[in-house]
């Protein structure tokens, strides 16, 4: 199973996997390094460390990182020199991490899991609106939806 490190500024990765505990349960190889002002001056060592213990539990770890070019994406890259088979993946949101979390026991290799997420990742990106129909209602029943 290759293994997942949650990431990011403030808030954004315990926010995040709270969600996912809500919508797909508590989840193996899953582990979450917030980068907080309080715990700044650790945040590089603590997430080497889960980086370096999820390796020794999985054959490949991908690091979920909140945004290009900031400190968690730093620290991540510099990590990922270091440790074989760590993968970053930028721009994390909740339909990349559920979808992955959910089909990553498949035996995928990580280079195909990181496609995964690239794509899911984007695909949860869009713009909808509700537009008034024919009959009036207000809805158009042939909107995708949940």
């Amino acid at each position: 199973m290759v293994g997942f490190v949650l990431t990011g500024h403030g808030k954004f990765a315990s926010g995040l996997g709270s969600a996912i505990d809500m919508v797909a349960g508590d989840q193996p190889a899953f582990r979450i390094v917030p980068f907080e002002v309080s715990a700044a001056a650790t945040y590089g060592s603590d997430l080497r460390s889960a980086i370096a213990e999820m390796r020794a539990e999985c054959e490949g770890v991908i690091v979920f990182v909140d945004l290009l070019g900031g400190t968690p994406f730093n620290q991540a890259m510099m990590i990922s020199q270091d440790i074989a088979d760590v993968e970053i993946v930028t721009g994390t949101n909740l339909p990349m991490l559920i979808e992955l979390l959910l089909t990553r026991g498949s035996g995928s290799p990580i280079g195909e899991l990181v496609a995964q997420a690239l794509a899911v990742g984007k695909a949860g990106i869009d713009h909808k609106q509700i537009t008034a129909d024919s009959d009036g209602d207000g809805f158009d029943e042939d909107e995708d939806g949940i």
